[in-house]
């Protein structure tokens, strides 16, 4: 098999998150490049999740809408996602279950008696996945070997059951397709969290700030397990307000810092982000887009928070906003906005979404790009020490407690080049004026970067525009319809040139985003560029594959 798809589903709580884990780590071992996506309700028991493992012999960030192999740990499983199984699709689950569901005749099954299983090894109910993994091992030909390695990776103290009742699946099990191994080297399978995350780190990350808030709390929870091996400080206040101004008072003090949130957390954020632009304190945060308006649909993707993410805040400052696609770019300008809040002294925030933090692929480090670490414009200690000095480029020196022979300080308020407040309108119209300087020498600065990226045909006259996670599944279908991709990276300040040479021969741009109003296509308009027609998903669910194929012949038909 090429290129094929397995659902595990259960109910939450019953350990399809790991299981999700261990089946993506057997389908890469075994050479594949894998995807997975994972969908679970806003609840800590009950409520059905699931996740969809996709494997192919190529890169891929996109799942389809056919599976091949159901592995189903109750009968809602079967009920919700049996008319999923393509032609030749196949079921596992206990044997059991199998008979309750009474399922069409020719549905190809395999009934293993897990339950059965369990209860002799006196295990708990949560092992039942395992023996479901075993025998799914068996029914496409890996090898006994591989399972039992990669279950000693991912289980500590109750590993001699596990493998046992693995085994006991295994040989209950029969082979129903022989998966052909690619001749390729393993990749290793991360995040787009952990992606985030490692890109911080290289940028020179010293300090975490996070209250828990969906899709950015694995971010929390990654950092806190990593804080010892890197130096970094993890911190979880008791408000997203405490969070971000923790944040600015560790980066007054010289210290690199990143907080994460989602939009709810964002909206309680503003107040000080506008401290940022105004202070001159250099502030990082990652926005977890996820469906609004309010809560929403808390567990599930979107990208509506483009716009806030653009004008957030009371009053005009410059900002760097940026929307990675893939694994390796979030690494890439990760690292990249931490060093450019702190080159030109302003917030930086990375706009990500659900799909793209918790989907989980093959990482290339290799394909991530060259970093640029610029160190930030310090005082050199030979001077009367002026915060906020005028310059050319509008970027002041930089000092930071408690250095002895200078007073540091800062302010909300309108000030004067000592930080002094002022409401004199000359000066006001001065420091004004050196904040928004910034701005051209960060728009210089960009065109060295990979702001605006190209996909496909560069000679076809028909572009998808698209922006963040959904460049998966745009790139991977422009590739099959032999259409061209013009995805924008940075969103503020907007790179206008290479935007427009991306353009160049386009006569007909589709916008497809997760969103109701086409938040990107009336970016782009504002710089003069039409976008003839839009393809908008916003229940809470990426694009499969075939979906947006569906869409896109539709629109170029």
């Amino acid at each position: 098999m090429r290129d094929f798809s397995i659902l595990i589903g259960g109910k939450a709580g019953s350990g399809i998150d790991k299981s999700t884990l261990i089946l993506g780590d057997l389908l890469n071992q075994s050479g594949y490049r894998v995807y997975i996506y994972r969908d679970y309700p806003s609840l800590i028991r009950g409520g059905h999740t699931f996740s969809i493992i996709r494997a192919s012999q190529t890169k891929i960030a996109a799942h389809r809408d056919k599976i091949d192999f159901l592995l189903a740990l109750n009968k809602e499983t079967l009920d919700l996602h049996l008319t999923k199984l393509s032609g030749d699709g196949k079921v596992i689950c206990d044997v059991e279950l199998l008979k309750e569901a009474a399922l069409p005749v020719q549905t190809m099954t395999l009934g293993v008696p897990i339950v059965k299983f369990v209860k002799e090894e006196n295990a708990p109910e949560v092992m039942r996945n395992t023996c479901l993994i075993g025998a799914f091992a068996k029914a496409i030909g890996i090898k006994i070997e591989l399972l039992e390695k990669i279950l000693k990776k991912n289980f500590g103290k109750s590993i001699d059951v596990n493998i046992k009742i693995a085994k006991k699946g295994y040989d209950a099990s029969v082979v129903m397709e022989s998966i052909r191994l690619p001749a390729q080297d393993a990749l290793p399978l991360i995040s787009g969290s952990q992606a985030i995350c490692l890109g911080l780190i290289k940028g020179g990350l010293q300090v975490y700030v996070s209250y828990p808030m969906t899709p950015t709390t694995p971010l929390l929870h990654f950092f806190a397990e990593q804080a010892n091996d890197f130096s970094l400080k993890v911190i979880h206040p008791e408000s997203e307000l405490g969070v971000i101004l923790m944040a600015l008072g560790f980066a007054y003090a010289g210290q690199k810092t990143a907080v994460g949130t989602s939009g709810g957390g964002f909206c309680l954020m503003t107040e000080s982000l506008s401290l940022s632009g105004m202070s001159e304190v250099p502030a990082v945060i990652v926005l977890g887009q996820r469906p609004g308006p309010s809560t929403g649909l808390p567990t599930y993707s979107s990208q509506s928070d483009l716009n806030f993410a653009l004008y957030a805040g009371q009053g005009e400052f410059v900002r760097f906003v940026v929307a990675p696609g893939d694994l390796e770019e979030a690494y890439y300008w990760s690292a990249c906005a931490l060093n450019l809040a702190w080159k030109y002294q302003i917030p930086s925030i990375i706009l990500t979404d659900k799909n793209l933090n918790e989907g989980i692929g093959n990482f290339d480090v290799n394909e991530t790009g060259e970093i640029k670490e610029d160190n930030p414009y310090l005082w050199d200690g030979t001077t009367d020490y002026h915060r906020y000095a005028d310059s050319k480029t509008g970027i002041s020196p930089m000092a930071f407690v408690p250095e002895k022979n200078a007073v540091i300080k800062v302010s909300g308020y309108e000030h004067d080049e000592l930080g002094i407040t002022t409401e004199d309108a000359a000066v006001t119209k001065k420091m004004q004026d050196k904040r928004l300087r910034k701005e051209k020498y960060l728009i210089e600065e960009l065109k060295s970067f990979p702001t605006v990226k190209t996909y496909g045909d560069d000679k076809q006259t028909t572009a998808l525009l698209c922006w963040g996670s959904n460049k998966g599944v745009c790139v991977e279908l422009a590739q099959t319809l032999g259409l061209k991709v013009i995805q924008p990276l940075v969103l503020s300040p907007f790179p206008e040139h290479a935007f427009k040479e991306a353009m160049r021969g386009i006569k007909k741009l589709i916008a497809v985003e997760d969103n109701a109003t086409g938040q990107l296509a009336r970016l782009v308009k504002i710089y003069g560029i039409a976008v003839d027609d839009t393809i908008l998903k916003y229940d809470g669910r990426p694009f499969t594959l075939d979906e947006l194929e569906e869409k896109v012949k539709e629109k170029i038909s």
